[in-house]
């Protein structure tokens, strides 16, 4: 059986979102067969949390091209063919490319992105495509082939997309933000729940990498502890963050 060209993977908590998404993607040209939808039922709690879900959909897709993507996005006026050409594009600029999606930040904490979100409609930051360390999770496009997994030392809903551009850049290959705008109709949240993933991932990530190290997210800034400096500089950095948010 030939495979797709784009297996699109996503957890639902909301069937009436997902089957929307599904209709608008349908809409912009993600049909058979050159498409196929995998998704984890959440609708009735959460049975799956992302990084082990996403861990199970990528072990099931088939796809040429794997889209992870929130149940709340929608496609405007581009489609499966706009996607492809700028995949194709990538594909010219960097044959190593693991990992994409539509808003990230750069080594240098400078945001790329081209997204329509409760923050701003018709967002264009760039130039694109750029290079960057983190992507946010609302649209991720994965070349199988990579063979990128989510870290199984990690739990939750929270800053997969940073950690998939860190399993590239440990395998010495690209995350990109690219030209593909589309509307989430969410404008994400920092709550207690992500500050916790946050110290567990910013904990896991300075002992794989040996080394302190700093980074920005769409949402937060990272620092990656090694050593016990390192662990005292993110721990403190956090706890302003909670006195802030009144956490």
């Amino acid at each position: 059986m030939t495979a797709p060209e784009f297996s699109i993977c996503t957890l639902v908590s909301d069937r009436a979102q997902y089957a929307a998404m599904r209709e608008s993607f349908a809409a912009g040209g993600f049909g058979a067969p050159g498409t196929e939808y995998l998704h984890l039922d959440n609708s009735e709690g959460n049975r799956w949390e992302a990084y082990g879900g996403i861990r199970d959909l990528l072990g099931r897709a088939r796809g040429r091209h794997v889209i992870l993507c929130h149940q709340d996005v929608r496609l405007l006026d581009e489609g499966a063919a706009a996607l492809q050409a700028r995949l194709n594009e990538l594909d010219a600029r960097d044959a190593g490319w693991a990992i994409a999606g539509n808003a990230g930040a750069t080594a240098e904490g400078r945001f790329v992105l081209r997204i329509t979100d409760p923050h701003a409609p018709d967002a264009r930051r760039g130039p694109l495509p750029a290079a960057v360390v983190s992507l946010d999770e609302n649209f991720l496009v994965l070349r199988n082939s990579a063979g990128l997994r989510p870290s199984a030392e990690l739990a939750g809903f929270h800053l997969y997309g940073t950690d998939l551009c860190l399993q590239a850049r440990m395998a010495g290959r690209g995350a990109w933000v690219v030209d593909f705008h589309l509307r989430h109709l969410s404008a994400g949240r920092v709550d207690a729940a992500f500050l916790d993933q946050q110290a567990a991932f910013e904990r896991h990530w300075g002992a794989r990498l040996g080394r302190t190290e700093r980074l920005r997210t769409t949402c937060t800034r990272l620092t990656l502890a090694a050593g016990p400096f390192g662990r005292l500089l993110a721990t403190w950095r956090l706890r302003r963050l909670r006195r802030r948010l009144g956490r």
